[in-house]
C-alpha cells in the first residue's frame, strides 16, 4: 500500500541536483519520493559494496536503513528484505530495535513466517517495557502459526473496478459505494504523485449489483468536494445529509508545516439543494481539531450518529498513527478551559489506549454497533497492515483479534466495511494477485455456528454421611486425557470451572483430597447451552478416619484410665490398636495426639494428667512397632478445650461429662 497507508502526505519542493547522490536521495526520501530516493540509495551502495571496503561503517550503515525503509514505505517488501537483511547479519548488536520490527515484517512480506517469528520475540525481548507492542509480538500466548491456522471465515473477489493504479476507501451510501482511486484521467495526466508516481487520488461512486458482490463505476462523487490533489476515505452521518472526508490541507493552496510538509485534514459537508434545486455537497468546513502541524484523517461515525472516530498522530498519540475519538455536540461550541482552541459542535479528541493503539500504525477505523475494525501492523499478524476486530462489550472496546487469512495477507490489508446482518463488505490489500497498487475486495464472512457452551460444577460430600467436604483438589480432563483446569471445593463443598466445553462433549472429573480416596468420574455436557451439574460422592481411605470440622481424625472407642492414673490399660490397648494398624497400612501417615478431661478437678491438675495421658498414649503406639517421628507431638489441654457446656461449677450427667474426657489422634499427613 503505497500512497494510503500513511497520514502524512508530502508535496514538490525544489532540490538542486548539483548535490551528490546521497544527499538528493535524501531529500526525495523527506518529501516522500521513495522510489527516486531508493534508486539513488541503491546506486551509493553499489559502488560501496563494489569498492569490497566499507571504511565508513556509519555511512554504509545509513545507507542500508534508508534503502530498506523507502522500499518499506513503499511496500516492496522483497526489496526491503534484501537491504535490510544485510543490516542486520552485519551490524545486528547496533542496530536500533525498530529495525528489527522492520526486518520482521519484511519477512512476512516474503512469507518467511518461520524467521518472522524469531524476530518478532527479538524485538519484543530488547523492547520489553519499553514499547508496548512488545508483549503483542512476543508470541507467549498466541503465535504466528497460530494466525496463520486460524480458520477462514472469508470469501474474496477482486472487484471489476480495480485499477492499475491504487483504488481503496470504500463506503456504504443508500445502496452504493463511494470509493477513493488515483486513475488516471485527462485532468490528472501532468500531475503525478511521486511517491509511488501514480496519480492523486479523488472520490468516486459506484453501483452495487444485487448481491454486493462487485461495483459498477458511475462518475465522480461529487465535483465540489474533489479538488487538484487528494481526497480519500470518507464516512457519513446516520442520515446521510453530512459527510466527513479525508484531504490535503488545502483550500485553494496548499498549506505546510515549518518542514515543508503538507498534513492530512478531516472536512465535513452537507447535502443541500442547489440554485438548481438538485441536492449537492455544500458548506465545505475543516473541523476544529485539525492542526497545520499534524496530520487528521480516515473518519468513522457510529451508528447513532453521536462519535467520530478518526485517525491521527497528534501529540498524546502512543504510536505513529493512533484512532481517537470526539463525541458529536448537539451544542455549538465547546471550550477547552485550558486552552485557546474552541472545537465547534466536537468535544476534545480522546485517544483509545493501548489496548487498540499500538507504538505502531493503527489506521482505517470502522465502528458497527457490534464491534470496531481497524489495521495495524503493531499487534501480531501475518505481515504489513492487518484487519482486527476489538468486540465492544459492555461500551469498552475488547483485545483486538486478527481476521486470519485469506482476508490478511502477508503485505498491507486495510479499509474494511461490513454489514453485521448480511455478513458481506469490502476490504482492500495491495496484494500480488490483485490488478495493480491497491485494489479493493468485496467479501463474504462465512457464518460462524452458533457456539453451544456447558459450564462445569457441581459439589462433593462424604458418600457415607453426606456431609459437603471443603478443600477437595478438582481436576477438569478432555477425553483425551489432557488436564484443562484444577480448582478447589469451597467451605460449602460447592466447585465451578472456568473452562467451558462444548455441548454434547465427553470429559472427566478427577477428586483428590488426604485421607480420601481419589474418585475420577467420566461425564458428558448437556446438549443445550447452560450448566452441566456434577455432584460427587468420596470416601475416606478407611472407615477409622473421619473428617471433623475441617480436620481429619482418627475416630476408636473411647480410650479409657484409670482414676487418677495414666498408664494404658488393655481395653485402651485394644483401641489404640487400630491406630497402629492403620498407621502400619499407610506409611507416610503422620500424626499428632491431643487429651483431654472434663471439669472436675483444678485447671493444673487436669492439664498435668491429660499432658502425662497423651504421653502415656504416644509411647505405646511407639512401643507397637511405629516410629516416633510419624508422631509429630503428644500434649493435653487438661479442660481448656471442653465440648460442651459442662464447664465448673456446672452441673452435668456422667454421660456429659464423659463427652469431654476424650483422646483425639489429628492426621497432619498421609
Amino acid at each position: 500500500m503505497k500512497n494510503t497507508i500513511t497520514l502524512l502526505l508530502l508535496f514538490t519542493i525544489s532540490i538542486s541536483f548539483a548535490q551528490n547522490s546521497t544527499k538528493r536521495a535524501d531529500k526525495l526520501f523527506d518529501i516522500m519520493w521513495y522510489k527516486d530516493a531508493a534508486a539513488l540509495y541503491e546506486l551509493e551502495l553499489n559502488k560501496i559494496e563494489r569498492r569490497s571496503s566499507k571504511s565508513n561503517d556509519s555511512t554504509y550503515v545509513k545507507l542500508l536503513k534508508r534503502a530498506g525503509d523507502s522500499y518499506f514505505f513503499n511496500t516492496d517488501m522483497e526489496n526491503a528484505y534484501k537491504w535490510y537483511d544485510k543490516l542486520i547479519s552485519n551490524f545486528y548488536s547496533n542496530v536500533d530495535s525498530e529495525y528489527i520490527f522492520r526486518y520482521a515484517h519484511s519477512l512476512e512480506g516474503i512469507g518467511k513466517y518461520r524467521e518472522a517469528k524469531r524476530w518478532m520475540k527479538e524485538f519484543s525481548k530488547r523492547t520489553e517495557n519499553k514499547d508496548n507492542r512488545s508483549p503483542k509480538l512476543d508470541q507467549k500466548m498466541i503465535t504466528v502459526e497460530d494466525v496463520l491456522d486460524l480458520e477462514p471465515r472469508f470469501i474474496l473477489k477482486n472487484v471489476s473496478i480495480n485499477t492499475k493504479y491504487s483504488d481503496f476507501g470504500p463506503m456504504y451510501y443508500k445502496d452504493q459505494l463511494v470509493y477513493s482511486s488515483a486513475i488516471d484521467t485527462s485532468n490528472f495526466h501532468t500531475r503525478i504523485y511521486h511517491w509511488n508516481e501514480q496519480p492523486f487520488l479523488n472520490m468516486y461512486l459506484g453501483q452495487l449489483n444485487e448481491i454486493q458482490s462487485d461495483i459498477k463505476p458511475i462518475n465522480e462523487f461529487s465535483k465540489n468536494l474533489n479538488t487538484r490533489y487528494h481526497e480519500a476515505t470518507l464516512a457519513f452521518s446516520p442520515d446521510e445529509t453530512k459527510v466527513y472526508f479525508t484531504r490535503n490541507n488545502y483550500d485553494g493552496d496548499l498549506h505546510r508545516d515549518k518542514k515543508g510538509t503538507n498534513h492530512l485534514k478531516l472536512y465535513s459537508a452537507e447535502l443541500l439543494r442547489d440554485e438548481d434545486d438538485v441536492l449537492t455537497w455544500q458548506n465545505v468546513k475543516e473541523l476544529p481539531f485539525n492542526s497545520e502541524d499534524y496530520s487528521v484523517g480516515h473518519p468513522t461515525v457510529s451508528s447513532d450518529g453521536k462519535l467520530l472516530y478518526f485517525v491521527s498522530d497528534m501529540p498524546g498519540s502512543i504510536g505513529g498513527t493512533d484512532i481517537f475519538v470526539v463525541d458529536i455536540l448537539e451544542t455549538e461550541t465547546h471550550n477547552e478551559a485550558e486552552g485557546s482552541i474552541e472545537y465547534t459542535g466536537y468535544s476534545k479528541p480522546r485517544n483509545l489506549g493501548d489496548k487498540v493503539n499500538t507504538a505502531g500504525r493503527e489506521m482505517f477505523p470502522f465502528i458497527t454497533n457490534k464491534a470496531l475494525y481497524f489495521a495495524s501492523d503493531g499487534h501480531l499478524g501475518l505481515g504489513g497492515l492487518d484487519v482486527y476486530e476489538s468486540s465492544i462489550v459492555d461500551s469498552d472496546f475488547q483485545k483486538p483479534i486478527n481476521l486470519g487469512g485469506p482476508l490478511n495477507s502477508e503485505l498491507d490489508d486495510f479499509g474494511f466495511i461490513i454489514n453485521e446482518e448480511k455478513n458481506k463488505g469490502f476490504v482492500c490489500s495491495n496484494r500480488l494477485t490483485g490488478k495493480g497498487d491497491d485494489d479493493i475486495y468485496s467479501f463474504i464472512r462465512l457464518a460462524e455456528e452458533a457456539l453451544c457452551e456447558q459450564i462445569i460444577r457441581g459439589n462433593v460430600a462424604n458418600s457415607i454421611t453426606g456431609e459437603r467436604i471443603a478443600d477437595v483438589k478438582m481436576t477438569l480432563f478432555s477425553e483425551d486425557g489432557k488436564e484443562l483446569e484444577t480448582t478447589t471445593t469451597n467451605l460449602n463443598g460447592e466447585y465451578k470451572f472456568k473452562t467451558t466445553l462444548n455441548c454434547d462433549t465427553k470429559f472427566n472429573i478427577a477428586t483428590s483430597k488426604t485421607g480420601y480416596e481419589n474418585r475420577e468420574k467420566p461425564v458428558v455436557t448437556l446438549k443445550e447451552n447452560g450448566e452441566t451439574i456434577v455432584p460427587l460422592g468420596i470416601e475416606t481411605l478407611n472407615g477409622l478416619i473421619v473428617e471433623e470440622d475441617g480436620v481429619l481424625k482418627i475416630k476408636i472407642g473411647i480410650i479409657y484410665f484409670d482414676l487418677d492414673k495414666s498408664f494404658v490399660r488393655n481395653d485402651a490397648s485394644i483401641e489404640l490398636n487400630k491406630i497402629v494398624m492403620l498407621m502400619a497400612q499407610y506409611p507416610n501417615m503422620v500424626i499428632k495426639i491431643e487429651s483431654h478431661t472434663d471439669s472436675r478437678n483444678s485447671d493444673d491438675y487436669n492439664l498435668k494428667l491429660s499432658d502425662r495421658r497423651a504421653k502415656s498414649t504416644r509411647d505405646y503406639i511407639i512401643s507397637q512397632g511405629i516410629e516416633s517421628s510419624r508422631i509429630e507431638s503428644a500434649i493435653g489441654f487438661g479442660e481448656s478445650q471442653l465440648i460442651n457446656n459442662c464447664k465448673d461449677n456446672v452441673k452435668c450427667s456422667e454421660t456429659e461429662h464423659q463427652l469431654n474426657r476424650r483422646s483425639e489422634f489429628i492426621i497432619i499427613k498421609m
